[in-house]
């Protein structure tokens, strides 16, 4: 089966699509990566979502608004896709939309709303679309997330001692390969950094390219012991977050009454917490390697500032096991959608939370018949990447 993965993460930066073929042999799920491809919000869409997110407030005009305009720039994406990595073809597509809010209420995750109409994409490719893949483990009584962790489980299952699984995009989280898995949010990844060069250049760079801002930079000790004494870092596992907590006021209430901090100072600050955040989750499990993927693995001063906290725990990027890292999240999705078709449940519940796994998403149909599969026997217990097909596109 042909499966397109759609991801925009919570750095709201750009579209991913991923192509992949899927299928299930005996115990395993086989993926053949087909390509990848990028495309940036258009500016003023991009504008739109940061207007809308929290702390900041918005109206149900505003949010109808942008449901349309990122499901019509999903679909655009997912066009191309077809076109360019599946050779006009393609049998399934999987979007995750663009997550706008995460209600978490102390340790429980009430609700979670993704948005992007997946009817814009039914009906630019004819395809049959999973969509809103979160929502059923939240009814589950889970934390919606991390979702790929049923990915990293399959797939890293038989690498020696305790592999870890790391993503670094807007928010960081990571998935412990043990006996029973653990995921979970560590804490911001990307968020505290964009959100600061955002707001220093006036919107003109929402990034520390190539980390050179927090490389000029030093920490600042009182700043960085503060952002540290968050208690979000302490709850135990299971727990996610987001934006809702880590943005651009809750930075600056944390340098109240602190004296002027110079803007590389800043960048370098939470770069570090980044770092450190994720390297105290990794000991604190017995993390025997850490395999990385997501934007934050661009980030030079990032990886340097993390191999040092790791202490001599080794640091890999999924590139370096064949899975591309830029669309790390883009494959595991269309895995997820591969599941649900396919009856399958799409969650850990010792990594969400959730009372039991649950078969993720809404269907919307395209053109023709659905591309449900009768269930097979029982749920594979391995992925495995195989290298790209010479027949594909």
């Amino acid at each position: 089966m042909r499966v397109i993965g759609l991801m925009s993460g919570t750095s709201y930066d750009a579209i991913d699509a991923a192509a992949a073929d899927l299928r299930i042999e005996d115990d395993r799920i086989i993926l053949t990566p087909l390509g990848m491809l990028s495309r940036p919000y258009s500016g003023q869409l991009r504008q739109d979502i940061a207007n809308s997110l929290p702390p900041a407030t918005t109206s149900m005009e505003r949010v109808c608004r942008l449901d349309t305009g990122i499901g019509q720039e999903f679909a655009a994406v997912a066009g191309q896709a077809v076109e360019q990595l599946c050779g006009g073809h393609a049998d399934l597509v999987v979007s995750h939309g663009q997550t706008v809010f995460h209600w978490v209420d102390g340790e429980e995750v009430r609700g979670t709303l993704q948005l992007g109409q997946p009817a814009w994409i039914a009906e630019a490719t004819g395809t049959t679309v999973v969509s809103d893949l979160r929502s059923r483990d939240v009814a589950a009584g889970g934390q919606g997330a991390p979702l790929v962790s049923i990915v990293d489980a399959l797939w890293l299952r038989d690498r020696p001692g305790t592999p870890v699984a790391l993503n670094l995009g807007g928010i960081a989280n990571i998935t412990v390969i043990t006996g029973e898995p653990i995921a979970f949010d560590t804490g911001p990844a990307n968020a505290l950094a964009d959100a600061v060069v955002r707001e220093l250049t006036g919107g003109r760079s929402t990034f520390d390219a190539d980390g050179l801002m927090a490389w000029r930079g030093r920490i600042h000790p009182e700043l960085f012991e503060r952002l540290l004494a968050e208690p979000y870092y302490r709850r135990p596992a299971p727990k996610s977050t987001g934006k809702e907590l880590f943005h651009l006021g809750y930075l600056a209430e944390a340098m109240a009454g602190l004296p002027e901090i110079a803007p590389d100072d800043l960048v370098a600050t939470v770069t570090a917490l980044t770092a450190r955040t994720v390297a105290d989750a990794v000991h604190a499990y017995g993390g025997t390697e850490v395999i990385a993927a997501g934007g934050g693995i661009r980030n030079p001063a990032l990886m340097h500032r993390l191999a040092e906290e790791l202490r001599g725990v080794p640091l890999l990027s999924t590139d370096e096991l064949g899975l591309p890292s830029v669309a790390k999240e883009a494959y595991a999705f269309a895995v997820l959608g591969f599941l649900t078709v396919n009856g399958l449940g799409g969650t850990v519940p010792s990594c969400t939370g959730a009372r039991h796994t649950s078969v993720l998403g809404s269907i919307t149909p395209g053109v023709g018949a659905l591309p449900i599969h009768q269930p097979p026997e029982r749920m594979p217990t391995a992925l495995r990447i195989d290298s790209a097909d010479p027949g594909g596109v």
